[in-house]
């Protein structure tokens, strides 16, 4: 394969995303990462902490091992067909490991449920966020629904295709396997210990990533980085989060909070009907400078 070849994988990728969104859950690879973490979460949530902290790092590794190693062969695979139907093959797996169609579909049904009646709008955010959205009111499910659309811009887009250009199909798997299981384990409940290493990891492989979405999102609404982004940055228990939740909010003009955890542009207005579309609108610009960028980086190492 060539570095064209190699540039036209995320951008196709991007693109069978947009037309046809995600495969059926018994095709899809994110579903089969989470299938064992889900069968072990029960039998190691209940070790004491430092052997379920234990557990789950080596289990963590083992299955991480095992998508790097499967990663590698089906990459290894393509590579041995004709340079186009390497790129289709390659797209076809990069595809479910990035996912901006069902991310913007969900977050609109939000505003149209709202729309409706509160008590929808508070069902539909329910599928998005893990808080208690029972009280919510109309304002804070769609701060909600605009701070879950900057972070899932991060981990379900521009943090896979960060990894694809740095390392090929695995390392863009292994981001997308880390993601998942913080997901299921990385919560301070029973599960807190056996998921302490699943968080940890996480944060690590999306340092980069999420800062680089909040400064996309902050062009892709013509607002300048400021102090008050940073501040707002390390406003979250989220070592990441709030780069990209915060970049959201000062590119609105909003201020989005999630009550006795954070708020982010304090000085913002209340978020309207107005701010999800165009907070989408921006975020489809970012989804789109990421693949430009990622294929940009495969097509550099591919030239090498």
């Amino acid at each position: 394969m060539t570095a064209l070849h190699w540039a036209c994988v995320p951008l196709l990728a991007l693109l069978i995303d947009r037309l046809l969104g995600e495969p059926p859950a018994w095709l899809h690879p994110v579903v089969w990462m989470g299938r064992p973490l889900g069968w072990l979460t029960p039998r190691l949530a209940r070790l004491r902490p430092a052997l379920a902290f234990t557990a789950g790092a080596l289990v963590w590794l083992a299955l991480a091992l095992a998508v790097v190693v499967a990663a590698a062969l089906l990459q290894t695979l393509a590579r041995t067909l004709t340079p186009w139907l390497a790129v289709l093959l390659l797209a076809v797996l990069v595809k479910p490991l990035l996912a901006w169609r069902v991310l913007r579909r969900e977050v609109a049904a939000v505003e149209a449920a709202l729309a409706e009646s509160l008590t929808a709008g508070r069902m539909q955010v329910a599928r998005l966020v893990s808080r208690d959205v029972s009280a919510l009111s109309e304002t804070e499910v769609r701060e909600a629904t605009l701070s879950t659309l900057a972070e899932n811009l991060n981990d379900s887009v521009v943090a896979p295709l960060f990894w694809l250009a740095v390392a090929g199909l695995p390392g863009m798997a292994l981001y997308r396997f880390a993601n998942t299981a913080d997901a299921m384990w990385g919560y301070r409940d029973d599960r807190e210990w056996l998921g302490k290493w699943a968080a940890r990891a996480d944060d690590v492989l999306s340092w980069l990533p999420a800062r680089l979405t909040g400064l996309m999102l902050l062009a892709a609404g013509r607002t300048r980085p400021t102090a008050g982004w940073w501040r707002d940055a390390r406003a979250t228990p989220s070592p990441n989060g709030g780069w990209c939740m915060g970049a959201l909010a000062r590119a609105l003009g909003v201020r989005l909070t999630k009550p006795g955890v954070y708020v982010l542009n304090p000085e913002g207005r209340a978020a309207t009907p107005a701010d999800t579309p165009r907070a989408l609108a921006w975020a489809g610009r970012v989804a789109w400078v990421a693949a430009v960028l990622a294929a940009a980086g495969l097509a550099w190492g591919g030239a090498r």
